[in-house]
């Protein structure tokens, strides 16, 4: 890192998953004075699920809520020369760059730059070299064919985008800190083998990545952790310096909570291994790092570093997970669990017996009763109220539709006073993982200017 000191740059979490609210970002981009303002809206279910979506309507693949997102902030983004990055792209980036112009040109905001990053969809790669298969141990031919495979990209091709002029970075799968990383190493010129400035940047990517979860959302509880103003959560930002200083923050109108707390719960969050914290750009060292509250809401972080980024890429690799089909119903009063579970008795006994389902693929809940807890805990047989859920993952539509029915039926077929059933079917995608050398993936960036 420079040994000078700066400006700083002031990064923004406008998201830290898919169906993460809005109006916090809106705030941010508002009121909150950002250099930038990052949308972390992809998971790897999040990405297989695209993928499924796009294959059925090569229009879609992107975050559904992406036009609502840019509509919500792209005027104060642009009033105050706020660049936006996001992963939003998810398994059409090229489709979401489109949506994100048109979006732009309806709302007047014309010259404005878009850039679209591809080359994370890597399943040809994946198909001819072969690749072992975490989860199995065995080759990726030697079980059923992907549905898609996405490399994690790291941060190149979006500093790419940026030293282009870019104003909205769109994105497939990158790694989650490497949306943060990229603008600090545009604005700061930090090389990209400067593995402490590349472990600073990554913890402050991976401390903002889950937005609201840094601000109290995760780590609140009503007894032992409060939060005051839960539903004004506001998300967080940092500041960052050129030699590397970090300060992290939210804004004093909004509610929530930043703290040496929720910053130590979020640094090790997801983190296997605080001093070996493998991405694309760096293998990160959270082991030194330093947290102290400087002020209201305002925390200092330092310490940490890194070392030389692998030499391969990780590959999130969806498959067709079939279907699944769920039913429940309620049951409350004297004797609800009993009832609840000859109520599931009974189903099972028709989808194995009559449907033919395998009883392993079956699975039955009493919700209210120590359900979460997955036979660890003794069911409260007192319990006034149960909830039973009967869920099976069969390989067809018309199946798991009769789950559901099967669960509806029980109102006037037994046992008595049942209520509330609701019933569904959906698609699955599982997803498996793998490595890819990185040569064998190649980011390309195209960037399209507002009419």
């Amino acid at each position: 890192m420079s040994a000078s000191s700066g400006p700083s740059v002031r990064l923004g979490a406008g998201a830290g998953f898919a169906g993460d609210r809005i109006d916090p970002a809106v705030e941010l981009a508002t009121h909150g004075a950002l250099d930038y303002l990052v949308f972390e809206c992809l998971g790897e279910r999040t990405v297989a699920a695209g993928q499924a979506r796009r294959r059925a309507d090569p229009r879609t693949g992107f975050d559904p809520m992406l036009s609502a997102r840019l509509r919500a902030v792209l005027p104060a983004c642009r009033q105050h020369g706020t660049t936006i990055i996001t992963n939003s792209g998810a398994a059409n980036p090229l489709a979401a760059g489109d949506l994100a112009v048109a979006v732009a040109a309806d709302l007047g905001l014309h010259g404005l730059r878009v850039a679209v990053v591809t080359g994370d969809d890597v399943l040809d790669a994946v198909l001819a070299e072969d690749p072992l298969v975490w989860e199995t141990g065995a080759p990726v031919s030697s079980g059923p064919v992907p549905l898609s495979a996405n490399a994690y990209l790291g941060h190149e091709p979006i500093t790419q985008a940026l030293a282009e002029g870019a104003d909205v970075v769109i994105t497939g799968r990158v790694a989650d800190p490497s949306l943060y990383l990229a603008a600090l190493r545009h604005e700061h010129g930090w090389g990209a083998d400067d593995w402490e400035a590349m472990g600073t940047a990554t913890m402050v990517g991976h401390l903002l990545e889950c937005a609201g979860q840094l601000t109290g959302g995760y780590f609140a509880d009503p007894v032992t952790k409060p939060v005051p103003g839960m539903a004004r959560l506001g998300f967080p930002f940092a500041d960052v310096t050129p030699d590397g200083a970090v300060l992290l923050g939210k804004l004093a109108r909004s509610g929530g909570l930043l703290d040496r707390r929720t910053c130590r719960e979020q640094l090790l969050y997801e983190v296997g291994d605080p001093a070996g914290y493998l991405t694309p750009d760096v293998v990160a060292d959270f082991s030194g790092v330093r947290l102290l509250d400087v002020g209201p809401d305002r925390v200092s972080a330092s310490g940490a570093t890194g070392r030389p980024r692998p030499d391969s890429l990780k590959v999130t690799l969806g498959h067709d997970g079939g279907w699944v089909g769920e039913g429940q119903i309620s049951y409350a009063g004297p004797r609800c669990l009993a009832r609840a579970r000859l109520a599931g008795d009974i189903v099972l006994e028709r989808l194995t017996d009559l449907h033919g389902l395998d009883p392993d693929d079956v699975g039955i809940e009493l919700i209210g009763a120590g359900a979460a807890f997955r036979g660890l805990a003794v069911p409260a047989e007192d319990a006034q109220e149960v909830r039973l859920r009967v869920a099976a993952r069969v390989g067809e539509e018309e199946l798991a539709l009769l789950v559901g029915h099967e669960v509806e039926s029980l109102y006037t077929n037994g046992p008595a006073g049942g209520g509330g059933a609701r019933s569904g079917a959906t698609s699955q995608v599982s997803v498996r993982s793998c490595l890819l050398p990185r040569t064998l993936v190649t980011p390309q960036v195209e960037i399209t200017e507002v009419p």
